[in-house]
């Protein structure tokens, strides 16, 4: 499957995800067949999951045109752009979802543009202290926590956030374990 093709089964599956906690919609979907431990459908995913989340705790937003857009920035985002570009794609997307709750672009002069930078600043950090290998999952935990963060002060809706704990170590042959504050002895 390409990955078009996942995030065409994203954007179709994301619609029928209720509640407003956008980790739990990221850990329904990210149990489906087609969602690899490690990819660059999290490019679309993780955005996807904040902008339904935020839909459904009452954000003003057309859900379907913001579903497009995510999709259409996910896409342009390389695979492994963690290690290659410095950058997370998981806090990318979710930076990009931000970008389009808010319609913000490169000119924007708003206050959007600066506060996304800040989110996006926070989250990166949080991943740098941590350090390396990639791991999509670890990596969207930490993009969610912040962006949560970010959404419910900024707008006039609650994201649902709870401890988190990785559901997905087994699965990744990089995992970090007890370096990540998301692994559970097992």
């Amino acid at each position: 499957m390409t990955t078009e093709e996942r995030a065409d089964r994203i954007i179709e599956d994301i619609r029928s995800e209720k509640g407003t906690n956008p980790v739990s919609m990221f850990k329904n979907m990210a149990h489906k067949e087609y969602i690899n431990i490690h990819g660059p459908e999290h490019h679309i995913l993780d955005g996807a999951c904040l902008l339904m989340a935020f839909y459904n705790a009452g954000g003003e937003l057309d859900i379907e045109e913001a579903l497009k857009k995510i999709c259409f920035e996910g896409l342009r985002m390389p695979g492994a752009m963690c290690g290659l570009w410095g950058i997370c794609g998981a806090i990318t997307s979710i930076g990009a979802a931000l970008s389009i709750i808010d319609g913000t672009g490169p000119l924007s002069e708003d206050g959007t543009w600066g506060n996304h930078m800040g989110y996006t600043s926070s989250a990166i950090g949080e991943l740098g202290q941590i350090n390396g290998p990639r791991c999509c999952k670890r990596d969207a935990m930490i993009a969610f926590k912040n962006g949560i963060e970010y959404v419910n002060q900024h707008y006039g809706v609650h994201l649902e956030y709870e401890e988190q704990t990785c559901e997905f170590s087994t699965q990744n042959q990089q995992c970090i374990k007890c370096r990540c504050p998301f692994y559970v002895l097992g």
